[in-house]
């Protein structure tokens, strides 16, 4: 995961979190709403900053090396 991405992500789940707290929405029906809206606001931003920059900005990269995984896997001793 590249720096956008993470950034949009963290757009998505702050918009998320802000709409749910506006709308006092409570229950599944009414946060499964606010948590898409949430993500139709990074959604957007992601694709504006797409058309303007002429680049994609999902990546097949993983934020972690392969060396950093496997230090957090630890084998059964």
């Amino acid at each position: 995961m590249s720096d956008l991405e993470l950034i949009f992500n963290m757009l998505g789940e702050a918009s998320t979190t802000e709409i749910t707290r506006n709308k006092d929405a409570e229950g599944f029906p009414k946060l499964k709403e606010a948590a898409h809206e949430g993500g139709e606001v990074a959604g957007n931003a992601r694709k504006e900053l797409e058309k303007k920059s002429g680049r994609k900005i999902v990546t097949k990269q993983n934020y972690m090396d392969k060396s950093e995984n496997e230090i957090l896997i630890e084998p059964n001793e």
